[in-house]
């Protein structure tokens, strides 16, 4: 009997292994999601997040732990934006983007943007 308890244990912790192993974009997208944060880290533009201005490297580095975060949540490159660099969980206030000679604009509409191009060529 205590063999099948900890079979039925081990058998569970299995699952929820492989389960968080699995959750994240689909295969097809994860090149999207790299373009992505090689696109932010690579853009010398500065990320605002809630009132203070971070050069891309701090950018990307904040997004990728907040993709690390909410990674179990993330099924596509939409969401991965969405969940990791749109906006303060905290504040709610919206991530900026401020680009040489160009408008500063959400980070969000910024990476949609990127991905429809990537998506283009």
């Amino acid at each position: 009997m205590k063999k099948i308890f900890i079979l039925r244990g081990l058998y569970s912790l299995c699952m929820l292994t492989s389960y968080s192993v699995i959750a994240d974009v689909p295969v097809e997208q994860v090149k999207e999601v790299s373009h992505l944060l090689g696109f932010v880290k690579n853009s010398g533009c500065i990320i605002n997040r809630n009132g203070t201005d971070h050069p891309a490297s701090e950018g990307v580095s904040h997004i990728e732990k907040k993709y690390d975060y909410f990674r179990d949540e993330i099924n596509s490159s939409e969401e991965f934006i969405e969940y990791s660099a749109t906006k303060s969980t905290m504040s709610g206030e919206y991530y900026t983007v401020s680009c040489p000679g160009k408008k500063i604009i959400k980070t969000q509409d910024w990476l949609l943007k990127e991905l429809e191009w990537f998506r283009s060529e």
